[in-house]
């Protein structure tokens, strides 16, 4: 396997898998009333934040990478304040993802050193795809951080046991079967 396609795939796997599985457990932890609840007006709620990761990974990858025509209201991802339960934004988030894993899946070495120009950035498919994937992790981060805030002691994602991290996030998914 070369860098480009180890890139690609890793790429794919935390944002296919790792990640909402992640927030998906978060959002089956929280209260329904937690989803849209903000510790503060400075703060996302859990609803705002998977909007936002929807919008994200369809402007960067569905629309810049993939070539589809996308209309965001970015801001608009932030100022809502209530709307779809939890598990609807999931579907919404999931539909985008299984998107936009088809359109990585096509990436060859020479489509990653392809220049773009995303939000006025100038910038490579490589690049795009590496904030798509980091810009996940930092607001799966969030949806953990907060949903630990609202449901103290419902999520767990790794037996610490003899001093190794187990992962257990991956439990009663596909992941199960798969080898570790």
């Amino acid at each position: 396997m070369t860098v480009g396609e180890n890139f690609v795939a890793r790429s794919r796997y935390w944002l296919t898998k790792e990640y909402p599985i992640k927030i998906r457990h978060c959002v089956n932890a929280l209260p329904r009333v937690a989803v849209w609840a903000r510790p503060n007006q400075g703060s996302n709620s859990v609803g705002n934040l998977i909007i936002h990761l929807t919008g994200n990974v369809t402007e960067w990858i569905l629309g810049s990478i993939g070539g589809r025509s996308v209309t965001r209201y970015r801001a608009g991802e932030f100022t809502q304040r209530d709307g779809a339960d939890g598990l609807k934004l999931l579907d919404n988030l999931d539909s985008v993802l299984r998107e936009a894993d088809s359109v990585l899946a096509t990436l060859s070495e020479q489509d990653l050193q392809r220049s773009l120009v995303i939000q006025d950035r100038d910038t490579t498919v490589l690049a795009a795809v590496y904030h798509v994937v980091e810009h996940f992790a930092m607001h799966t981060g969030q949806i953990i951080t907060l949903t630990k805030m609202y449901a103290p002691g419902k999520i767990h994602f790794y037996e610490d046991a003899g001093g190794l991290a187990h992962p257990t996030w991956h439990r009663g998914t596909a992941l199960d079967e798969a080898p570790h």
